[in-house]
């Protein structure tokens, strides 16, 4: 990657504040911490936020959706990976698969690595996000093994006991043991949980806020580390990425100028995540976008040569996210979940 003199160094000067600050990026929990420092700061109105659906407008080309996405050599990040991870998420009629969702997370987070330290910083504290739930996830799926090898037990022992009493045919049973595949369903869909590698609770994020009201683990006055208030701190900087992606796509109007990566990324954020960061965090980021690189840098991204191409990609991209982030949006919604604190 380039140096980009000025930008560089506006990045470099405020390194260690965006180290200190990168750690409450997601959690919006400076605000308590920072209340007495920043009363004094002027205070921006809060920014309207939006949501993007699957718009018309954002692939002129239709059927382009069909085509296939190559690997782009060289690089970690994937955006064929992305897209088919985003598409994999979705499971009838409006529930999202949560393995998925965190495997295009993962894509994502690579495709911020790529961006440079400064931006590679926010994608630090949403991989600490994504394996918050993960956790979740996997102690769940051993509780519920756990209570079905002790099932397994009993049931056992209640054969053995029909046997001798002579009400048994003497046949033992077949059992389900360790590796047996467990078919569970997501909203309609079954799949697989040993494929999954998730508890019947964390397999969606319809059952995963299900379970948790129903455990108390969701708390609407404090902070927590639920996977409900985790996944609305990804819910949130889905939308940032993906209006920062739709804004990329966008080909210019005759006569205006091309606005720039860094200038995009900002006004994404200002849109979006912005409502959630107090004045602190707000400028520490908009410090870290001075040091996103150029343009013609995603290109390369994508393996598109021109703004028409990477147009072509990023607005695959824009939908799929689209359909996932309102069906996480209607879940959340309808719990009275998008103000966790």
């Amino acid at each position: 990657m380039t140096t980009m003199g000025i930008k560089t160094k506006a990045a470099v000067a405020i390194v260690i504040l965006l180290l200190f600050l990168g750690s409450m990026w997601l959690q919006g929990g400076l605000e308590n911490q920072w209340r007495a420092c920043v009363k004094g700061f002027p205070q921006e109105q809060k920014p309207v936020i939006i949501t993007i659906l699957n718009d018309t407008d954002t692939d002129s080309e239709g059927g382009t959706d069909i085509v296939p996405l190559g690997e782009c050599p060289g690089q970690d990040f994937q955006v064929s990976r992305l897209l088919a991870q985003l598409l994999a998420a979705k499971a009838p009629p409006s529930d999202v698969l949560l393995q998925p969702y965190l495997s295009s997370w993962d894509e994502l987070i690579k495709f911020m690595e790529a961006l440079g330290p400064m931006v590679g910083l926010i994608s630090k504290e949403i991989e600490g996000k994504t394996s918050i739930i993960r956790q979740l996830a996997r102690e769940d799926a051993d509780r519920q093994m756990e209570r079905v090898q002790e099932e397994e037990v009993r049931e056992g022992k209640d054969h053995i006991h029909g046997n001798t009493d002579g009400r048994g045919d003497g046949k033992v049973e077949e059992r389900l043991g360790p590796q047996t595949t467990i078919p569970v369903k997501a909203e309609g869909k079954e799949v697989a949980r040993e494929e999954l590698g998730f508890g019947e609770s964390y397999l969606s994020v319809r059952s995963m806020i299900r379970v948790e009201l129903s455990q108390g683990t969701v708390n609407f006055v404090k902070q927590t580390d639920s996977g409900c208030r985790t996944l609305l701190r990804l819910h949130r900087a889905l939308l940032w990425l993906q209006l920062f992606l739709k804004r990329l796509a966008e080909k210019p109007l005759p006569g205006v100028r091309l606005q720039s990566p860094s200038e995009l990324c900002s006004e994404a954020y200002k849109q979006t995540l912005a409502h959630h960061h107090p004045w602190v965090v707000r400028q520490a980021a908009e410090f870290a976008f001075l040091a996103m690189p150029k343009r013609g840098f995603f290109f390369r991204l994508v393996c598109a040569q021109n703004q028409e191409e990477a147009a072509s990609v990023l607005n695959r991209v824009v939908r799929a996210i689209g359909e996932v982030y309102q069906r996480t949006q209607h879940a959340l919604e309808e719990q009275g979940m998008l103000d966790l604190p």
